[in-house]
């Protein structure tokens, strides 16, 4: 039940004494309560109804006192601030600067005399220019306003970059600078199309992107180093570069033609290089047998020429003897080679004529087929093959025999 409802123990919640009469007397409460906070905050007087009007505004005083000391103790306290590593701490006295505190605990005036301004030199930041990320590294959508740009030959091409920078100078970055990325990102475009501008749509597209890229970076920094921006480019990603999209089909047919070009040259130069060195050692190999033959010609030749000079020699001093040798030597060399052997019968005017090579064959049953001895008048039979050679072999040493008889006359 609360103190003002009917039938209740009516007290006041001030003073805790009862009106069964009325309501409670808000002096009375105002007095009460000045009594309890001149007791806290050492005010002095037992009654409430005793004191005059300017000893109860004394402890209103104070509470002032207090309240003021309060916030000047908060006010001092909020100069504190602590930089993590990695940032700098850029202190300014209205407006104006007045040095970088480095990681740690560090303490200011307070505002509104000076300000800290934390800056973090380590972060990597980037901007996009041509698409948007959308939150990813690859790139969601293409703008075409800052991606289409012209090249040296006249051709479109659609050319995305992604510039990676970080802070060096906290107080030229905060300063010099009014919008660091805004800023950074006038000078890309700007960069970008004067070094696209100067470079025809091939060299763009295939071997000249890493070449593109360095020259992009250089002309960025020299530009934002002028600015006195206190940035940093770390790197220059060309994240694609490729035709305008209505023609990308076009492109892609003449992309395919300059592949098979080139793959056909590289099969012909692998057909040049394999067949070439073949030739090469086949025409070494015809020489060198050229060169051989040639030294075996000349060799043989003064081989002959030498040997006959020796026989002219020979022959000079024994003119009979030498003919009838060479004579002997040339019908070995022709009957050496021959099958048919002419048996000189002493004391008979035929000459018997031994066909061996027929001799030597036989039927199929194995049987020897005797062929009759041709003759100027008369028919032999034929000796056996074996009876044959014997009889060539006896002629041939006849003739070796004769040859030694006349050497040894000499």
């Amino acid at each position: 039940m609360s103190w003002n409802e009917p039938g209740g123990d009516k007290k006041d919640p001030w003073s805790g004494r009862g009106d069964q009469n009325g309501p409670p007397d808000l002096d009375e409460a105002i007095r009460s309560l000045q009594e309890k906070l001149g007791k806290i905050f050492g005010g002095g007087g037992s009654g409430g109804g005793d004191r005059s009007p300017a000893d109860s505004g004394k402890p209103m005083k104070n509470i002032g006192f207090i309240a003021a000391g309060a916030a000047v103790v908060l006010w001092v306290i909020s100069g504190f601030y602590i930089v993590d590593e990695g940032n700098h701490g850029v202190e300014t006295r209205f407006g104006k600067y007045i040095g970088i505190t480095q990681s740690g605990l560090h303490w200011h005036i307070p505002a509104p005399i000076e300000q800290v301004n934390i800056v973090n030199v380590k972060q990597q930041r980037f901007i996009e220019v041509g698409y948007r990320s959308a939150g990813s590294e690859q790139a969601s959508g293409s703008v075409p306003k800052e991606a289409l740009m012209l090249t040296k030959d006249e051709n479109y091409v659609d050319v995305r970059l992604a510039v990676q920078y970080q802070v060096k100078d906290a107080k030229d970055f905060i300063f010099n600078i009014v919008n660091p990325a805004a800023t950074l990102k006038q000078v890309t475009e700007s960069a970008q199309r004067g070094v696209i501008g100067g470079s025809t749509m091939d060299f763009v597209l295939t071997e000249g992107r890493s070449e593109i890229v360095t020259q992009i970076k250089k002309e960025i920094q020299d530009v934002m180093d002028s600015y006195k921006s206190g940035i940093q480019i770390t790197s220059v990603n060309l994240q694609d570069a490729q035709p305008p999209e209505q023609v990308q089909n076009a492109f892609a047919d003449a992309i395919k033609a300059r592949e098979d070009e080139q793959r056909l040259i590289n099969e012909a130069e692998a057909y040049s290089n394999d067949v070439v060195p073949k030739a090469r050692g086949a025409a070494a190999r015809k020489l060198q047998e050229a060169e051989g033959y040639k030294e075996q010609v000349i060799a043989q030749a003064e081989g002959e020429a030498s040997r006959f000079t020796k026989l002219y020699t020979e022959y000079s001093k024994a003119p009979d003897i030498t003919r009838k040798r060479l004579y002997i030597e040339a019908m070995e060399s022709v009957f050496s080679e021959t099958n048919t052997v002419m048996i000189d019968v002493k004391g008979g005017n035929n000459m018997v004529y031994l066909p061996l090579d027929k001799l030597m064959q036989h039927k199929p049953s194995g049987q020897p087929q005797n062929n009759p001895i041709q003759s100027s008048g008369e028919s032999v039979p034929a000796p056996a093959p074996s009876q044959a050679v014997a009889t060539e072999e006896h002629s041939i040493d006849r003739a070796t025999s004769r040859g030694r008889d006349a050497r040894g006359r000499q």
